[in-house]
């Protein structure tokens, strides 16, 4: 008898958070994403709604994130 093994649980959100933007002579130079902030009022973008709360749990308990920089 085979077993396959559960769907993982997978859910998108997306929130609000505070981002550094440096403009030079008219054109974005650079923007930092400031990613220390708490997840507050996220929204369920795709996947199961049923894990957001989860998904916030895991997102938000201190776990080292990069600093997302975006820049040319």
């Amino acid at each position: 008898m085979s077993q396959s093994a559960p769907a993982p649980r997978r859910v998108v959100f997306q929130y609000l958070v505070p981002v550094h933007v440096e403009v030079e002579d008219g054109l974005v130079a650079h923007v930092t994403v400031i990613d220390e902030t708490p997840v507050s009022d996220p929204t369920v973008v795709e996947g199961d709604p049923a894990y957001l709360d989860d998904a916030v749990r895991a997102a938000d308990d201190g776990q080292p994130w990069p600093s997302w920089q975006f820049s040319y």
